[in-house]
């Protein structure tokens, strides 16, 4: 993880890229990391499958168990899971919540977590345990000043660690394996919340962590409500499921999965989108995405002079700073957010931090260059009329 200046001139479009979307198209959608996009041909599987449950429910409902299981074997041999160690959930946080139950934490017990963290997931932590929050300066230069940061916070009553594995805000990689290593033996339970990973990395379940889950409807292309929990051999018989069904006599993860009368829709099309990924070239993804990225962080610092934050090498997210006193609560991030989008016509993100907050741009094959140069220019007239 490093700061980088300089380097090859902007990368062209992903050929065919923004044709597989049907994006506004006046609109320069450079948030993808917040929701993700789902390509044309993910959507229209989407949607095949929903008419199939309309036409006949009770042959699409009484099959569903098994086709789940056939979808699930499909996204496990993309992220290199073991298909009956991981389970598909709505999101990243009902999946922290099964994760955090399956723990059973006494009293004294406590989750130490990262002032990185996902809002509602360390909310989950704090629902079932004390929490302890170790404070990562966002110019923290690498992942070994990271890893010192989060071993320094420990206690004799540290149960659970949770890890961001790419922190949402700041786009950096927080549990590196090393981290996840040291953690592990030191007989601490790693939690990780790759919301993320999948899609955008190789390999998502890189470390071996005891739980770790990510969503699919970010980076790997899937339908809304899409994501995996990965549950260590050692901890997957007490995952309880979250309502009681017929699989419960199956254990995880059938047990997880099935819900009744409920849309699984998204979860069946869900392999689509990492075949699509796979059909494009993965490695060409990543590349593409990592390096137009990398270029618009570049560009918005040259442009409107904001401090570029250490970043991990070949992730489609870069963050920047705010100018102090920008950004310093939510309500004040998401103001300056809309204002972006009303007046220039840019999605991004903007995270708050105390003192000042950050924006946060994202790269994927539907971007254009010049996308990232609209932002930079429109920001730098912004962000001197405040």
């Amino acid at each position: 993880m490093r700061a980088r200046g300089g380097g090859p001139g902007t990368p062209g479009a992903f050929p065919g890229g923004p044709e597989l979307f049907r994006l506004t198209p006046d609109v320069a959608h450079l948030n993808h990391g917040s929701f993700g996009a789902v390509p044309i041909p993910v959507a229209r599987v989407h949607r095949d499958l929903a008419a199939e449950a309309a036409a006949d429910p009770d042959a699409f409902f009484l099959g569903v168990p098994d086709r789940v299981a056939a979808a699930r074997g499909r996204v496990a041999a993309h992220l290199g899971a073991d298909p009956e160690g991981i389970a598909f959930v709505t999101n990243a946080t009902e999946a922290a919540g099964l994760a955090l139950d399956a723990l059973r934490l006494d009293d004294g017990d406590e989750i130490l977590v990262t002032d990185h963290g996902y809002g509602t997931v360390v909310a989950a932590a704090a629902r079932r345990a004390r929490t302890v929050t170790v404070a990562l300066d966002p110019g923290l230069p690498d992942e070994d000043a990271v890893r010192e940061a989060v071993i320094a916070g420990l206690t004799r009553r540290t149960k659970v660690v949770l890890l961001d594995h790419i922190s949402s805000p700041t786009a950096r990689t927080v549990a590196g394996p090393r981290l996840l290593a040291e953690l592990r033996e030191r007989g601490v339970t790693t939690v990780v919340d790759g919301a993320h990973a999948p899609g955008m990395l190789a390999e998502p379940l890189a470390g071996r962590p005891d739980f770790w889950f990510g969503n699919l409807h970010k980076w790997a292309y899937a339908p809304p409500g899409t994501a995996v929990l990965a549950v260590a051999r050692a901890h997957r018989a007490r995952v309880s499921p979250p309502v009681p069904s017929w699989e419960d006599e199956r254990g995880f993860p059938r047990a997880v999965e099935y819900r009744a009368t409920a849309d699984y829709t998204g979860w069946l099309a869900a392999p689509e989108g990492l075949d699509l990924i796979a059909g494009l070239g993965a490695a060409d993804v990543r590349a593409h995405n990592g390096e137009l990225v990398r270029r618009g962080a570049e560009l918005l610092a040259e442009v409107t002079g904001l401090t570029p934050l250490p970043y991990t090498e070949g992730l489609a997210m870069r963050s920047l700073r705010l100018p102090e006193g920008l950004a310093r609560t939510q309500r004040e991030a998401a103001a300056l957010r809309e204002e972006i989008a009303a007046r220039l016509g840019c999605r991004i993100l903007i995270w708050p931090w105390p003192g000042g907050g950050g924006i946060r741009i994202s790269g994927q094959i539907y971007n254009r260059p010049e996308e990232y140069e609209r932002l930079a220019v429109g920001l730098r007239a912004l962000l001197a009329a405040v």
